[in-house]
């Protein structure tokens, strides 16, 4: 088998994770997961398999590299499919949106992470359930929590801080309250006038 995504390197078989064997490129360090070898380390530990997509809010680890071949397009090493890409969204400590994509074919399922993609997946609880990165379910739940992020920014940049803090709490407490709605459109009418 080639690498993915230079389509000349060999793949050697490696150790992903402590019972997880995959094939790893020792020019870009990506590595290969077979689908059988993927559902077997799965099987192992089945408390992974609920990810929460509202970690997608967390930072990006500082140590956290974008591989260079993170964009390129990628060729299956088992059945020369062409990969099919998630988009995996985190925020950086500057609080602007960053991204790398983990790759899956469509075919025999095998997955593919670019170098340091497989630790980040881990750290987000996300890599026992990695089929499901794939689904429009899960991507649009994603990039709900992404919009909602977009828009607490865009109120901080024009309210400032301190009053943002404000409006936020305040949307909380009235979200939680019974008859919150009648505060809302008090508010509305107060801003028509």
């Amino acid at each position: 088998m080639l690498c993915p995504k230079d389509r000349k390197t060999p793949l050697t078989l490696d150790n992903l994770d402590a019972e997880l064997s995959a094939y790893c490129c020792q020019d870009c360090k990506g590595h290969w997961i077979p689908l059988q070898h993927y559902e077997e380390w799965q099987a192992q530990h089945p408390n992974l398999s609920d990810p929460d997509p509202s970690r997608c809010r967390e930072s990006l680890s500082e140590d956290f590299v974008l591989s260079e071949y993170d964009t390129k397009a990628a060729l299956c090493p088992e059945c020369k499919h062409y990969l099919s890409r998630a988009r995996i969204s985190l925020s950086n400590p500057n609080h602007e949106s960053a991204a790398f994509y983990v790759e899956r074919c469509p075919n025999c399922s095998g997955i593919w992470c670019d170098l340091g993609e497989w630790a980040m997946l881990a750290k987000l609880g996300w890599h026992g359930a990695i089929p499901l990165l794939f689904t429009p379910e899960w991507q649009a739940r994603v990039r709900k929590y992404e919009l909602e992020d977009q828009e607490r920014l865009a109120i901080i940049d024009k309210l400032g801080n301190e009053l943002a803090q404000q409006v936020f709490q305040l949307a909380s407490v009235l979200e939680k309250h019974p008859n919150g709605d009648f505060a809302v459109a008090y508010l509305m009418r107060r801003f028509e006038q």
